[in-house]
Formats: structure tokens, sequence, C-alpha cells
């Protein structure tokens, strides 16, 4: 079974269960879990109940899709994302972010833990994601295209839609939540970066370094799915930070200021159902 052939089977499963067609796709990274509970139900999916649907198996991540409404909006949730670390070959790692965008989703928004490269961050900042960097991992479009998805070499000059960062810049402000806005670099984990991978993603122009998010936002552009991301950094990155990175210290960070960062995305997404 090719990419393109698995990725119906999975969006024919997940039609047996729910005909909801949500308008926005949201990714939750680490520490945003119980944003799912703020979500009006109608459906939900478990991973292992999708036949050949890759699992999460990264601590804190639920694995499954939620399907209802934020508010007023018709979304579906994916709470626990696939990581490339775990040994998933990559066209796995972006099935669920396609699956979203075959589902209805005209929007993703990604959302994740990182690393913070810049030196004017600190644990605890959000970081609007202006841009990426993936030269550190393999793209997601390796290989055959899937012309039924979208172009052989799809642009990316507006990988993270400006609109939509305007938007939600906009909720910060009027929220009065303070929003950093920078370059996120993705590199295939599952190690912390070293410092000196930490200096060479700061001379590239990184802000953040993290493990997921830019492969997902290459694959929704690829569709034609517009996208917009928010990373909560967690911690300073090797090399900036004086102290030894573990997953328990980028967790607890992203639990302590979980509830500001539910804020935003609750509100963006409100603020962005009315731009589609």
């Amino acid at each position: 079974m090719n990419a393109y052939e698995k990725l119906l089977s999975c969006v024919n499963s997940i039609r047996e269960k729910t005909d909801f067609v949500p308008e926005i796709g949201i990714v939750l990274g680490s520490g945003l879990g119980e944003y799912a509970k703020e979500i009006k139900e109608v459906a939900t999916v478990a991973y292992s109940d999708i036949e050949g649907f890759p699992v999460s198996t990264v601590m804190g991540h639920q694995g499954k899709f939620i399907f209802g409404y934020s508010d007023d909006v018709p979304v579906v949730v994916m709470a626990g994302r696939v990581h490339y670390y775990e040994g998933y070959p990559m066209s796995d790692v972006v099935l669920p972010t396609r699956l979203m965008g075959m589902l209805g989703a005209k929007v993703i928004f990604l959302t994740n833990a990182a690393g913070g490269v810049n030196e004017n961050f600190s644990a605890g900042d959000f970081m609007l994601i202006s841009d990426h960097i993936s030269t550190f991992v393999p793209s997601p479009l390796l290989g055959v295209n899937i012309d039924e998805l979208g172009p052989r070499f799809p642009d990316m000059s507006n990988a993270y839609d400006k609109e939509l960062r305007k938007v939600i810049k906009k909720v910060a402000l009027d929220n009065n939540i303070p929003l950093q806005q920078g370059v996120y670099c993705q590199f295939t984990g599952p190690t912390f970066e070293t410092p000196h991978e930490v200096k060479m993603a700061k001379i590239l122009g990184g802000d953040a370094v993290g493990m997921s998010t830019a492969v997902e936002a290459i694959a929704a552009n690829h569709m034609g799915v517009k996208v917009c991301g928010i990373s909560c950094i967690s911690n300073l990155a090797a090399g900036i930070s004086q102290v030894a990175l573990s997953h328990q210290d980028v967790f607890d960070t992203a639990n302590k200021v979980a509830p500001q960062f539910r804020k935003l995305v609750r509100e963006s997404v409100n603020q962005i159902y009315k731009t589609i």
C-alpha cells in the first residue's frame, strides 16, 4: 500500500465513525493536552482504532482525534502527534496532517514545545513561527509525488501564512499576552541538540529548535492548506542554558504556562475562522 492509498484508507476508517467536517485542524504539542477538554466534543477517534495509523509513544501525548467545536468553530484536534524520532517513516509522520486536510480542514494550527536559541527569549515565552528551517530532516515530499495532493515543486515562500500571523499577533495584543516571533528549526531528535548544533541553528537564523512541526507545515502547504504555528519556549537550548536538559523540564514548563497558551490558541482559532 503506497502513502496515498494508506491515507485514503485512514480517511475511510474515520468516516465510518463520524461525518463531522472540521474547518480548522489543531495539533496539540506538549502541555496543551488540557485544551482538548474545552472542545464541545462530537466524536473521538483513537489513533489505535484507525487501521495503519501511526501511534504516538511520547509521554503526555494522548493519541486521539477529537472532533467538535472550539466555541463555535468546527475543529479537529490532534491530541498527541507522531515524531520522526519514534522510528516511523516520514510519510507516516505527516499522515495525520494530510488526513486533517482530507477531512476538510482549511487551516492547520501547529503548536509545539521548543528550545530557545534566541538569547532574548526566556523559558515560558510564546513564539509565533514566521518561517522554518527543515534542512536537518528528510522532506515529507521525497519520492514519487502524490499528484492528488499537490504539485511536485510546491512554493514555500509563505509557509506560515502572513495573514494568519497578523490575526494571531492582534489576538495576543488584545489579550495582553506577550508574543515573540521567530524561525523554528527542526532536528530529528530524540537527543536534545548539542551546544554547537544550537550555535549552528543560530548562525543560520533560527530562533528556536525542536523535533516536529516543520515537516507538518510542508505537507499542509503541499496540499494548499494554510498553516500557522506557535512554539512554547519551554527551555533555553544547550549552550545557552547552563543546566542539563530533560523532557520532564520541558513538560513542566509547558504545563506551567498552559492556561495562557490555551487562551491564545482558542482566541486565535475564533478569529482565524472569521477569515476563511
